[in-house]
Formats: C-alpha cells, structure tokens, sequence
C-alpha cells in the first residue's frame, strides 16, 4: 500500500453498479499485456541479431536467458515495493524503467549494450510487472472471484504475445526491428497514461470494499523493510515441504514455456524453413489459446482441487513437447495441432498455483512468496534459454531440448500429486 494512505474504519458502504475493481483488473490486464508483448520481441530479434551483427546464438541466447533470470528475481523484491510505496507508483516507475530500454535499444552496436539494457535492464523492469502485480491486485481488490481474476491476469501474458508477435514480426520483416522497438515504446506510452490516471492502490483509497467484501477495510500498514522482509518470507516458507513443491514444479513450468519455447520455437521453426512471419503466427496462435485456456484455468481452480488440475496441465504439456520434434519435420498441420493443444496449457498452472500458495502462506505473505516461487520458475525458464542455444549450436537441433521439457513436464506432474491438502494447512499457520 501507499504510504501516504490514510488508515480508514471499517464501515459499511452502498456498491456501485460496477465495482472500481473491475476497472483496476481492466488497467493491470493492460499494463501485463505490454510487459509480457515486449518480453517476447527477445525472441523475434534473435535471428535478426544473429544476422546484423554476427553475435553468435547461444551469446544472444545467454543475454535473454538473464533478462528472463532477472525478471524472476525482482519478483519477491517486487512485492515488497507494492505494499511499501503502492501499486500506482511502483507500476509507473518499472513502466518508465522498460521504456528507457526500449528508446536506448535502436543505437546498441556491441554485445554488452544488448546485455545493459535487454538482459539487465528491461528484465528487472518486466519482473516487476510480472504475476507478482496480478496476485497483489487480486488479493488486495477481490474477495470473489480470486482465481478468475488470476486467470485473467495471467492470460495478459497469451494477449501480449497474441496482439504484438505478428505485428512486430511484419515490422520487423518490413522495415527492420528497430522498427518493432518504436512501435512498441509508443504503445507504452499509452498504457503509462492509464495507470496514472485509473490506478488505485487499494480499495479504501475509493472509498469502497473490495469486491465480494462486506465493508471498507483500512489498508494494513508495511511495518517491514523493503529488501529484508522478503528473504524473511523467503527463509520462513523454505522449511516447509509444499513451498519446495511448488518451487519444483513451477521451475519445470518456466523451463518448459517461455524460456524454450517463448525463446526458439521461431528459431526452431526457421531451421525447418518456415518464415519468421509465420512462425510468430504460430506463437501468436498459442496466445490465444492460452488466453481460453489460462482463463478457464482460473474458473476452474475456483471450484476443483489445484493438485489435480496442475497434475493435468503438467502432464498433458510433457506430452505436447514430446511431440514437438516429429511436428516440426511433418507437414504444417501438426505443428498447428500442436500449438492448439499446447497453446491451451501454456500458463494455465499459474491460478492454482497461486491459490496453493495463499492457501498455504496466508494473504499478506502470499505475494512474496508465490514472487519467490516465480523465481524459481524464472530460473527453470533461463536455464532452458541458454541450454537450449548451446545445445542448437552444438549439435544444429532442438531436438534434445524439446524431448528433455517434455519428460521434466512429466516429472513435475508426479510432484503436483505430493501437495498433499493437510501439508498446505500446516504450513499456513505459522507463516500468517
């Protein structure tokens, strides 16, 4: 929350025909729409950087892989600024921050820029706009409706790729990607002028409870510090068996998603001789799947058991990236099942994923925690980024990665079943 907050009683109040909170999930969709749509120019320009200026792949591959590192960890730090300073300033600080990089970016002419502002930079400053800001906004603004409203939120990121992948690729195709950088950095510019004028930081600061509440409640004050509070989050959740499953499972997630194929599936599909315009259609394709299916995701976990469904959506993803490989030497038609079916499970793990971990960690902590969680996912995502580029430049194929996600899919949905329900409750005792 904002520091400058007044606290305010808790009284009851008439609701408006639409809830504010509708407006505020409206805003944050569109800010985790343009993080997520400029994260993924990484993967368009990889070959156009390759070609410009002859920087070897697994070099360009290491400078996404720690953008996609740094994005998980500022997560947890992430969150904590969120209580400290409150939403609206920590959004248009890392949204000023994602510009910079973006405006800097067209006049990079060595290695070590692209690494200062994609790598190091842009990373921190996406991480900061990541599903930390989603689970905040959902427990912060809804009562009702927390895993659809996470669905949502986390289905920004399919939109994002959706809405920018084949315009920048056209862009990009056309007039070169310096060209996807501008266009861009003007959408963001647009997206700032919202979270200036709409964002709220919480409820109360409306004059309103939060969705599905009953009265306006005082915002509770951060009494903690900025960068201790979140490794003593970090420290409590560690002695507990579910945080290790949760972090396990989703560090196969980020291997298995946007560190491989957010990263190569353009890449992959070019050595097979389809165009880049094309391949990032495919990508765009899995947006909007993942937009049905992370959504429905969400709905879902509101009424079934998380353990279950992740077990699913793990296992039901390994057998998609099994099946990658034989896609991508058939005819078109295969790949477009398979960027249907896995498009479809993209990200969907993220609601119940989320609804474990405030289950197990309580509300206050709930957003480090899952941030600290995101980053082990982050770190399976830039694992998967840079092995994936050393292994294509060693042996001219993707074939080991995408086999290698495939099994680790099946291994994390074993792991899914250990979170056991009495386990959770246990945990949520002494870390509330």
């Amino acid at each position: 929350m904002s520091a400058a907050t007044p606290p305010l009683p808790e009284t009851p109040v008439s609701r408006p025909r639409l809830h504010y909170a509708w407006v505020v999930l409206a805003v944050t969709f569109a800010v985790l729409l343009l993080s997520a749509g400029v994260r993924s120019l990484s993967s368009l320009f990889l070959l156009p950087l390759e070609a410009e200026f002859g920087w070897n792949r697994g070099h360009i591959s290491a400078v996404i892989s720690l953008g996609i590192l740094l994005y998980g960890l500022s997560g947890p730090f992430s969150a904590s600024l969120l209580l400290r300073f409150g939403i609206r300033r920590v959004v248009g600080a890392s949204l000023g921050m994602l510009g910079l990089s973006l405006a800097l970016a067209p006049f990079i002419t060595a290695l070590w820029q692209y690494v200062l502002l994609w790598g190091v930079l842009s990373g921190a400053a996406s991480g900061m706009l990541a599903s930390v800001l989603g689970v905040t906004i959902a427990n912060r603004w809804f009562v009702k409706r927390r895993g659809l409203v996470v669905g949502l939120l986390t289905a920004s990121a399919a939109a994002g790729q959706l809405l920018f992948l084949p315009l920048m690729a056209q862009a990009t195709d056309t007039f070169g990607w310096r060209s996807a950088v501008w266009i861009a950095l003007g959408a963001l510019a647009a997206v700032l002028l919202l979270v200036l004028l709409l964002l709220k930081d919480h409820p109360a600061q409306a004059g309103l409870p939060a969705y599905g509440a009953d009265r306006v409640e005082a915002p509770e004050p951060f009494r903690g510090r900025i960068l201790l509070e979140p490794l003593l989050a970090l420290r409590d959740a560690s002695r507990t068996p579910v945080f290790w499953l949760l972090a396990g499972t989703f560090f196969f997630c980020g291997f298995s998603t946007n560190g491989l194929i957010g990263t190569h599936l353009i890449a992959a599909c070019g050595d097979a001789g389809m165009l880049a315009v094309t391949a990032a259609g495919l990508l765009a394709l899995m947006g909007l799947f993942d937009l049905v299916g992370t959504t429905l995701s969400g709905w879902l976990t509101d009424r079934f058991d998380s353990r279950k469904l992740l077990f699913w959506y793990y296992g039901l993803r390994g057998l998609s990236l099994l099946y990658l490989p034989y896609a991508l030497t058939a005819s078109p038609a295969h790949l477009l099942l398979f960027s249907i079916f896995y498009g479809l499970d993209w990200i969907a793990t993220v609601p119940p994923t989320v609804k474990l971990t405030g289950e197990a960690f309580g509300k206050q902590r709930a957003g480090m925690i899952f941030g600290w969680i995101l980053v082990s996912h982050q770190l399976g995502a830039s694992a998967a980024a840079y092995s994936a580029g050393a292994l294509r430049s060693l042996f001219g194929s993707y074939t080991i990665s995408f086999a290698a996600a495939g099994f680790v899919c099946l291994l994390a949905a074993l792991m899914a079943l250990r979170i056991r329900a009495r386990a959770v409750e246990a945990a949520a005792g002494p870390a509330v």
